[in-house]
Order: C-alpha cells, then structure tokens, then sequence
C-alpha cells in the first residue's frame, strides 16, 4: 500500500514537470540572488581545522612621474660629468640615448662650435661626414682647425624634424646656456637657425648675424649663422658667413 502511494507521488511530480516543460519553462528563476560561493570570512568561521591568514590588500602606491623639464640645480658642475650626463639623461631625447655623440674640445677653448645636431652618418666623433668636411674647411679659413676649438651640438643625436618649441619648453636652452659656461670659450660660433633661440634671442633674419652672449663671468662675442646643411646647399651664404667672420674678428 505504501508502495503505491509512493508510485502516485512520483507520477504526480513526473507529470508537473512534464506540464511546466511543454509550456517552455526549462529553468527556475528566484527573485533574490543565491551565494553559491561560501566568502572567505565564513569559510573561515566554519572550518574545525587552522584558519589561515587574511590577506592584507596591498597599498597602492602610485609611481612618481618622470620630470618633463631639466632642472637647473642637477645640471653637471664640471665638463667631464655633462659628457657622462649628455650620454644618458633621458630628458634629452625622450629616453633614447642610440647614437648620441659627445662633445669634443677643452675648457677655456678661443671658438666655441656649436650645431644644430649631429650628421646622420656619425658614428665614431661628432660631424664625420660631409657638414664636417665643410666645417674643417671653414675653420682653415679661419685660421683655426677643430683640435683648437671646442665643438658640440644642441641636440646629441641626429633627430629628423626635430621639435624644437616643444625641446626648448623642455629647458633645453638651458642646457646649452650651462654647457657654455662650463666651457667658458674667448667666442662663440652658433651654426643653425633653431640654435640662436634656445638662448633667448629671435630667429636669424639674415644668413649671418653678430649678438652677444651674456654669461655668468661676463659676455662673449656671438656669431650665428645658417647651419652647415644650409651652407652646403647654398654657396653664397658661405660668402655672407665669411664677411661676418672678418667684421666680428677685425672690426
């Protein structure tokens, strides 16, 4: 008798989930979430063995950003420390250091050298190809040769379409300012168009132009010119260049 009523059951369940199943009802659906996964804490409290240790979140400590500008006061004190720095500060070509060249010269030179940047062929010295061949040239004329002079460039790779606004807000003007000083030479050659303003003066109207360059021991006679791609694809500037050097060196 039992046996029947327990068969009666199972038939009545049977065939309700038959009914719900014709109608498309495949699932059940409760109207309040069900924590299927036991949280940490309880499982904690309901073990009868050791409870292991709680986690401690890790602080988050957010990473401090990248100066964006040269800092005057970390500038090197000495010309040995700025070469080791001009190879490897970061701030002077957004972290790339692959093919920067040094400087060359000594402290006190009579001519200072500068360019805009390095000639894409250098690989061994600063302008090995032909904007040094011209250079050599120049400076023979001049009556000098590049083992007397101290050269270096405003940029320490050659760096195609640089942006120099963007460099200069950086304080790169500064760093030319510092490297100056620190070579203190008797005069001042400035190669480059972009070259004149990183030092606060405006952009070259004529092919060669005559300032003054005011330093922390005093002043230092300024000739800036075209930059020497410019020279070499335009013979007559050389000539312009040329009577500026007798005027700034007889005058």
């Amino acid at each position: 008798m039992v046996q029947a009523t327990n068969t009666q059951f199972l038939d009545d369940i049977a065939g309700a989930l038959d009914w719900w199943r014709d109608a498309g009802v495949d699932y059940a659906f409760l109207d309040e979430p069900r924590q299927w996964l036991t949280p940490p804490e309880d499982e904690d409290a309901d073990s009868t063995g050791p409870r292991r240790p709680r986690r401690t979140p890790v602080e988050q400590v957010e990473a401090t950003p990248p100066p964006s500008r040269f800092d005057p006061a970390a500038l090197p004190g000495d010309l040995a420390a700025f070469g080791q720095w001009w190879l490897s500060e970061p701030l002077l070509d957004d972290g790339s250091t692959e093919g920067r060249m040094l400087p060359q010269g000594q402290a006190g030179a009579k001519l200072m050298v500068v360019v805009d940047m390095p000639e894409p062929e250098d690989s061994q010295a600063l302008l090995g190809g032909p904007q040094g061949r011209l250079l050599d040239a120049m400076l023979a004329a001049f009556g000098t040769r590049r083992e007397d002079i101290y050269l270096a460039s405003a940029l320490p790779r050659a760096t195609p379409a640089p942006d120099w606004a963007a460099m200069n807000e950086r304080g790169l003007g500064q760093v030319l300012v510092h490297h100056v000083n620190l070579v203190a030479p008797e005069r001042l050659i400035l190669l480059g168009t972009n070259v004149l303003p990183l030092i606060g003066h405006e952009l070259p109207q004529r092919s060669a132009v005559l300032h003054t360059f005011h330093h922390e021991g005093g002043t230092i006679p300024l000739l800036a010119s075209r930059g020497l791609p410019a020279l070499l694809a335009q013979p007559r500037w050389k000539a312009v260049l040329w009577q500026a050097w007798l005027k700034w060196t007889t005058g």
